[in-house]
């Protein structure tokens, strides 16, 4: 049989006119064939076009399509870190510059971004700040990367600073001098304390190095470009961190206090112990003339559990350096805490792969940070009630429609609210779920509560514990707003690094929910808890939070001190 179609005996059907009278000449047939052929195989080219095309704009939609919202962030699962796919291309959306990525200039370039995600990524899980660095700022930062370089482990001068830890005074200063700071206490005081000790620093010209403590490289980066700020393992006073209090015979405060201080002779190190049971003594440190001897020891160790920044700003000397440094007064820690902690990568994954399962596709964000202080199981009804009042008070959270007979009324939802809540216990969020659950809300928005963990009590020196709270105060700093808890360095945190001023939840007394359930911050800076009331020049008491309108008392703690 005969393959070829163009070979084959014509159909008498085709060979013959409408009427089936007279057969087509041969003439006539083979151009009809070639036509129809013709027509077929431009139908087929046709066709196969269209599909390659159709593939095409779907590829082209899939890798360059934007968001509605500029501040979302597109592939979400690109910032995972389990899966072991390379990310140094993942740092920013199409739409985001140099400036939004490196947080106003914030941040230096240099860094190898595939082993810290969150360093350039973080700008894209939150709203552009409103508050631009100073110039002077960048340029300080800029010239202390330079210093710590220099002068960082490992170094020649870092060598010879070493040799003076021997000595019981020294002759002469080394090129470079340090500051030692010692990890204690929880997960939030330590970030505040170690943002106020790498101020010190900036303002002293001293190298700021890092006790790692048990989680401190497990759960931050490397700040500095070409540098660790981790203090070496080796380093011979580490075995004596543990013991160091106000008894200590190189504690400063001590030394005052049994009239040892020889402001004739230089200390090879000193300890300066600035945690909140701190002495009269201790409390020296924040004097002008206590700096000048304590500014020619090469070596400072640090320990504190405070953000003890509104004081630095009372020290003559320091303060208009600061007033270069933060023109407003407020973002000291809004910028330094952008810059000095980015989680690692295993932190990070927690973050984005929570924030695109349960708050990303949210028109608005709401945070919600419960600490209790009141003995006993939890959750307290006072407690709750001063959450709802709040909330609804404030319209931060919608009413709901109790009543049978109107809630059943179809009505087109407004908006998806996302209501963030980290707790030690999930009673608080389990309830506000119930609540929007079981009845609408009267403005018709959609509210879905979210908590991503609810550890029962606060467990500090376990690694997992930790990087679950670092990751959900910056979960929280990713929220448009936020309600805080009084008292909490928690809630201090999350507010400085995302740039808002929370409302405050009152601190109860007697298990009553206070009334006004909450207020709303004078400022985004944390509350300095153990401030000194002294007056260094007159040698006696007063008020410090009355001496400079920069530096006021505390909406939640009316003895403590922050910047406004």
């Amino acid at each position: 049989m005969d393959q070829n179609p163009y070979r084959r005996k014509p159909s008498p059907i085709s060979t013959t006119t409408t009427g089936g009278s007279n057969p087509l000449p041969t003439s006539e047939l083979l151009p009809m064939k070639f036509l129809s052929f013709g027509t077929l195989k431009l139908t087929r080219t046709f066709t196969t076009c269209l599909i390659l095309f159709s593939v095409l704009l779907a590829f082209s939609m899939i890798f360059h399509h934007h968001p509605s919202d500029p501040n979302r962030v597109m592939g979400f699962a690109e910032a995972r870190v389990l899966d072991g796919r390379d990310y140094s291309n993942v740092t920013a959306t199409n739409d985001s510059n140099d400036s939004d990525r490196l947080l106003g200039g914030l941040l230096a370039t240099g860094f190898d971004e595939a082993t810290c995600l969150s360093r350039y990524q973080s700008s894209l899980y939150r709203k552009p700040s409103p508050y631009k660095p100073s110039p002077y700022l960048l340029s300080k930062l800029r010239s202390y990367e330079t210093l710590h370089k220099r002068c960082g482990p490992g170094t020649e001068p870092y060598k010879k600073a070493l040799t003076q830890l021997d000595q019981d005074h020294i002759d002469n200063n080394g090129e470079c001098k340090y500051v030692v700071w010692v990890s204690f206490s929880g997960l939030g005081n330590r970030i505040l304390s170690l943002a106020s000790v790498f101020l010190y620093a900036l303002l002293t010209d001293r190298v700021l190095l890092v006790d790692r403590g048990k989680d401190m490289e497990d759960l931050f980066c490397e700040p500095f470009p070409d540098m660790s700020w981790l203090l070496p393992l080796d380093f011979p006073l580490t075995s004596q961190f543990d013991g160091l209090n106000q008894d200590s015979s190189r504690c400063y405060g001590h030394m005052l206090k049994n009239h040892v201080v020889d402001n004739d002779k230089t200390l090879s190190h000193l300890y300066l112990h600035l945690v909140h049971d701190y002495g009269d003594h201790d409390k020296m440190f924040f004097c002008q003339g206590d700096q000048t001897f304590i500014g020619k020891v090469p070596w400072l160790v640090v320990k504190t559990d405070n953000y003890f920044v509104p004081s630095l700003w009372l020290i003559p000397g320091f303060d208009e350096e600061l007033d270069k440094l933060f023109p407003q007064k407020e973002t000291v820690f809004h910028h330094l805490g952008r810059y000095l902690f980015h989680p690692t990568n295993q932190v990070w994954g927690l973050v984005t792969r929570y924030y695109e399962a349960y708050l990303s596709n949210a028109d608005e964000k709401i945070g919600i940070q419960v600490r209790v202080f009141d003995v006993g199981a939890g959750p307290f009804q006072h407690v709750m009630d001063q959450i709802s009042s709040c909330t609804r008070k404030e319209k931060l959270l919608p009413e709901v429609d109790t009543v049978i007979e109107r809630s059943r009324r179809v009505t087109i939802p407004k908006k998806h609210k996302a209501v963030l809540v980290t707790s030690l216990n999930s009673g608080y969020s389990e309830n506000l779920k119930s609540m929007y659950w079981e009845y609408p809300t009267l403005t018709g928005e959609i509210i879905g509560v979210h908590q991503p963990s609810q550890e029962g009590y606060q467990q500090t020196e376990k690694k997992m514990h930790n990087g679950k709270a670092l990751a959900e105060m910056y979960l929280l700093s990713m929220t448009d707003s936020l309600v805080t808890s009084a008292w909490s360095t928690f809630g201090y945190v999350a507010q400085g690094l995302g740039g808002l001023k929370p409302w405050i939840l009152y601190k109860p007394e007697n298990r009553t929910a206070p009334d006004p359930a909450c207020g709303r911050a004078m400022s985004m800076e944390p509350c300095f808890h153990a401030p000194p009331f002294y007056d260094c020049k007159a040698k006696t008491g007063v008020d410090t939070g009355k001496l400079v309108p920069h530096v006021r008392h505390c909406e939640d703690m009316s003895w403590g001190l922050k910047l406004v």
